[in-house]
């Protein structure tokens, strides 16, 4: 056979190929969802084969759809998603307390990993299993409550670097009020930035000072990778795996990316490695002798090396420095952003709540200095229910999803009534099940939160409800950092932060939002960033009118 007529034949087999494995993947998702024990489960109808149940919203930012949807069948209910696949939304705190601490039986999803995947690699959040726990062991030391001690002065310098920055331009306003207009997403998001950069690898992004058209490169990397995909693009390279070999805009970019920010972390893992072996005694076989118990200084980086290079750390138990690279990206994206989004969210709370403004401003001011202590940033009672509750109302993360990885049942609280008028008072669950946890809807729920549930009330957390002791959470009965063996390794580094910064602010500033409320519009990939309505394309962004607060 000729060349040419392998050019002229390759196309052809190679569509051949593709409609072949798509009719395979039609087929086989009839069949199951045919012989699923969730087809008698209550749900909506499918609108089409390639969208589900949705027509008009995009699945991973329904939080509104899936609200309607349990009111009409229940808080357990099958839905449709895309290319004929089949999901379990699963509102029921005793199941969803079931699926996230048996990770023995579930794990994050296809969707989820290969998201992850793309934007951090495989480090902490997307690994599973034996592996997860091999990680995880080696990096919580860094973690700990002594650790972000430490850190709390650097958060409090970097915040009040961040109120010069807003009160010099505050100085300049030309406006009568004395009002300037900000972006406060773009100036919490490069303060979290900064602080992510020194906490976690000793390095100094500056991002609060460098100018807009000179980034560095680990900085211009980072903030490219948090940049939304083509969501239909993304969602046929899920389901059909082939495409995920051709050559793409954003698969290029993504891994110039990760190719910057491996480079570097690299770099700095080889310095850091060198540094801790070099200040470590030696035993008498020759080799370095570094116990997990004298890890207590340094940054997150440092403080990872370490505690692999442990001795009483068992060899079978170590991380490679491929695995201590991989979470250099989930450090820096996963660390800055979800905590930069969830301040954005508090400030968006407060601008539309001026008392709550005011009274926390009022406590602030109850302390005589600028520079608080961790201990005294913890003793402000009314900051910490401003906190909680901003982060039950807009929880950076509003779903994650586990696929059933055996044949398993998953109680619940409450029975519920299936297709065929049966009583379950479990759901049978088949291998390869996806189960979505509503994280957003849970935090929100009338049923367990009250009538009220939707509105910005920090004062509830001075006298919780009894119906929310048996939310799951890692924190304060709120999903927001999930729960089980996999919940948030970070969330009291991420809190720390959001006190340090909030004192900063409220305490000097009185804000407002610059357009009405209902124009601000929460997009989500991975997280949820506000956007202007009518401004999608250009980014995430809150613009904030910001003055002096006014002294008494």
């Amino acid at each position: 056979m000729s060349l040419l007529t392998n050019l002229y034949l390759a196309p052809a087999v190679a569509t051949a190929g593709l409609v072949l494995y798509i009719a395979y993947w039609v087929i086989s998702s009839k069949i199951r969802n045919a012989t699923s024990p969730l087809r008698d489960l209550p749900g909506p109808p499918r609108d089409n084969w390639a969208t589900g149940s949705f027509r008009e919203v995009r699945e991973f930012e329904s939080v509104a759809q899936h609200e309607e949807w349990e009111k009409q069948y229940g808080p357990v209910f099958r839905y449709h998603s895309f290319f004929g696949t089949d999901k379990v939304r699963m509102g029921d705190p005793k199941g969803v307390n079931h699926v996230l601490s048996h990770t023995q039986e579930f794990h994050k999803s296809v969707t989820v990993r290969i998201a992850l995947g793309q934007l951090l690699g495989k480090g902490l959040l997307f690994v599973e299993g034996d592996r997860h726990k091999q990680q995880r062991r080696v990096i919580s030391p860094a973690f700990g409550p002594l650790q972000i001690r430490k850190f709390a002065e650097m958060f409090v310098n970097k915040s009040n670097q961040l109120r010069d920055i807003w009160g010099a331009q505050v100085a300049e306003s030309k406006r009568k009020d004395g009002k300037v207009k900000l972006d406060a997403f773009v100036w919490l998001n490069k303060a979290s930035l900064d602080m992510i950069g020194l906490a976690g690898f000793n390095y100094d992004f500056d991002a609060l000072h460098v100018p807009e058209d000179k980034p560095n490169a680990l900085n211009e990397a980072v903030q490219h990778m948090v940049q939304f995909p083509n969501p239909l693009f993304f969602f046929v390279q899920i389901f059909f795996p082939l495409f995920r070999l051709l050559p793409s805009e954003r698969a290029r970019t993504t891994e110039e990316n990760l190719k910057v920010i491996r480079d570097i972390g690299m770099k700095m893992i080889a310095e850091k490695k060198a540094a801790v072996l070099s200040g470590a005694s030696t035993g008498a076989d020759g080799k370095a002798i570094i116990e997990k118990k004298d890890v207590q200084d340094h940054d997150l980086l440092s403080l990872l090396i370490k505690s692999n290079l442990a001795r009483d750390m068992p060899e079978n138990q170590r991380m490679s420095d491929e695995d201590i690279m991989h979470q250099v990206p989930t450090f820096l994206v996963a660390g800055h952003e979800t905590t930069s989004t969830g301040l954005t969210w508090t400030l968006f709370a407060l601008s539309t709540r001026k008392d709550v403004q005011a009274k926390l401003r009022e406590e602030l001011l109850s302390l005589p200095t600028d520079t608080p202590t961790l201990d005294q940033l913890n003793s402000l009672k009314y900051l910490d229910c401003v906190i909680r509750e901003a982060l039950r109302l807009h929880a950076p993360v509003n779903i994650t999803q586990r696929d059933a990885v055996v044949d398993t049942v998953i109680p619940l609280s409450k029975p519920f009534i299936d297709n065929k008028g049966i009583e379950r008072h479990e759901l049978r669950v088949r291998k390869g099940d996806t189960i979505q946890i509503p994280i957003q809807e849970l935090n929100r729920s009338e049923e367990f939160w009250g009538e009220d549930a939707m509105e910005f009330k920090p004062e509830r957390w001075l006298n919780l409800p009894e119906t929310v002791s048996g939310m799951p959470g890692i924190w304060s009965n709120i999903l927001t950092f999930i729960a089980g063996p996999h919940a948030c390794i970070g969330y009291q580094f991420s809190i720390a932060e959001m006190k340090a910064m909030l004192f900063a602010i409220v305490r000097t500033f009185e804000f407002e939002l610059a357009i009405q409320p209902d124009e601000i519009a929460r997009r989500d990939w991975i997280v949820g960033r506000p956007h202007v309505a009518t401004m999608l394309d250009a980014g995430a962004q809150l613009p904030l009118l910001v003055s002096l607060a006014k002294k008494d």
